[in-house]
């Protein structure tokens, strides 16, 4: 039973289709692996066994009767605690929601639902989704696999430590900012952010609503693809859901190298470690001795992306949490019976360090005779950096970049130290600013054996591109990790 929870997603997939696997059998092995393994990584809030089985026992039912919702039925899939589930508590790992029961489904689980996937809620996040580490939950520190006593990234960081601890085959997430991509580098698995309009918003919890984007996490491309097939389209709930042509996982092949265009960038602007630097290095070294033709761009843009995307993104998160007033949602504490009271303890008392920091730092931005200095500037810094990825793309066919500067930290190292924890990010933001898609790809480790991770961008609703580009950058032995790992 152990040998099933390291297959890959699409062995998962045969082999549940060709009838040699259960989804019972499959979803009782990871059960036992994440009792065993999440004592030390912690990617789960929450763990009900008896309604995950029970989903795994009406897939085989289904599967006895000949009434298959899908060739994925079965499989099981790992939910980000931001993501709603009908009856199922979403506290986006905030001690504010801590209590509360979604009433309905986002589009994205009812997608899942339909096709017969088994649903595991909740994986640990950064409260709200702010954070680059996984260390800002109000419940627990999530810890990177490859190494506990390091993070895994975030905000997504128990999505992303789920798959890479085998603990799940596949996981959503959200990005807002790297939030997928970030921890799917520093656990060395592949980790999408799609395409902003590209799947539906309904049902996640809010950060920043013109960053915000769910996507899919695996421990193969395989598993991105279909995913994104799966949760992607247009959305009347959404109206920011953009009606293009379907992205469909059969389009996407191997390319060959000869005469394509790669983006690069100088990385003695950026502050790599020497690992990371190497290794990007030499990846570059690869495709170019294939027939690449690499092509240096102008990133100086890309030093205004934090500080840009700071002021958008808290201004947002203002706005967006003011809901959460002990009122409309969220935990309610009583005081001295005044009404300013009741919203100033229910929050002072629901909210965590970081939560307030932005909450703070973005009703600053937003207020009288400071909108137009911040956050006005930074929407027109906005617009030019989405400008110059249009630039990019009309002498390039791709853009390769390391998806973090440094592979993963120890806890603990930068929380002290907010400034340094968001220039982590330096690489991710810009293209959630731009709105364009980008997957980080596993790289190979580095010489401590931690995870590398190689983040791949193409234009606006080009996933097919982006994703065969990203297969063939899988076929490059230099890109395998040795997985599995053991849990240290």
């Amino acid at each position: 039973m152990k040998d099933l929870i390291f297959l890959t997603y699409s062995e998962i997939k045969t082999k549940l289709n060709e009838g040699s696997l259960s989804s019972k059998e499959l979803v009782l092995a990871y059960i036992k692996r994440i009792e065993e393994a999440d004592t030390k990584v912690k990617a789960f809030l929450e763990f009900n066994k008896d309604r995950i089985l029970s989903q795994a026992e009406e897939s085989d039912n289904r599967r006895k009767a000949g009434k298959l919702l899908s060739e994925f039925d079965g499989i099981p899939i790992g939910i980000k605690d931001n993501i709603c589930i009908s009856g199922e508590i979403t506290s986006c790992s905030s001690h504010i929601l801590e209590n509360f029961r979604s009433p309905y489904d986002a589009s994205v689980i009812q997608k899942l639902k339909d096709k017969g996937f088994v649903l595991f809620p909740r994986l640990n996040m950064d409260e709200f989704a702010m954070g680059s580490s996984t260390e800002n939950s109000a419940f627990q520190t999530t810890r990177n696999p490859f190494d506990t006593n390091r993070i895994p990234g975030g905000s997504s960081g128990g999505s992303a430590a789920a798959v890479a601890a085998s603990m799940l085959p596949v996981s959503l997430g959200s990005d807002t900012g790297g939030s997928i991509r970030q921890p799917a580098a520093l656990c060395g698995i592949w980790g999408l952010k799609p395409t902003y309009g590209r799947v539906s918003r309904y049902g996640l919890v809010a950060y920043a609503s013109s960053l915000d984007q769910i996507g899919p996490f695996s421990n193969d491309l395989q598993g991105i693809s279909d995913l994104l097939e799966i949760i992607s389209g247009l959305d009347h709930k959404d109206q920011t859901t953009a009606k293009v042509n379907a992205f469909e996982t059969n389009s996407v092949s191997s390319i060959d190298w000869k005469g394509k265009r790669i983006g690069v960038m100088k990385t003695d602007e950026f502050n790599f470690s020497p690992d990371v630097n190497k290794r990007y290095m030499d990846i570059l070294k690869e495709v170019e001795s294939k027939g690449a033709t690499l092509v240096p761009l102008d990133f100086s843009l890309l030093k205004y992306a934090i500080p840009v995307y700071y002021l958008i993104a808290t201004a947002e998160c203002s706005s967006n949490l003011s809901r959460f007033d002990g009122i409309r949602y969220g935990l309610r504490k009583e005081g001295t019976g005044k009404l300013d009271d009741l919203y100033s303890e229910s929050r002072t008392q629901g909210f965590g360090p970081e939560v307030k920091r932005r909450i703070l730092l973005g009703t600053f931005s937003l207020s009288s005779g400071y909108y137009d200095a911040y956050y006005g500037k930074a929407q027109k810094a906005r617009v030019l950096i989405r400008k110059q990825y249009a630039e990019f793309f009309k002498s390039v066919d791709i853009i390769f970049q390391p998806t973090s500067p440094t592979t993963a930290f120890k806890v603990g190292e930068k929380t002290k130290d907010p400034i340094q924890m968001y220039q982590a990010d330096i690489l991710t933001t810009s293209v959630n600013l731009a709105g364009v898609p980008a997957i980080s790809c596993p790289a190979g480790l580095d010489s401590g054996n931690l995870p590398i991770g190689l983040q791949i961008t193409s234009s606006h609703f080009d996933e097919t591109k982006l994703l065969s580009y990203a297969k063939s950058i899988s076929e490059l032995e230099i890109c395998k990790l040795p997985l599995p790992i053991e849990i240290s």
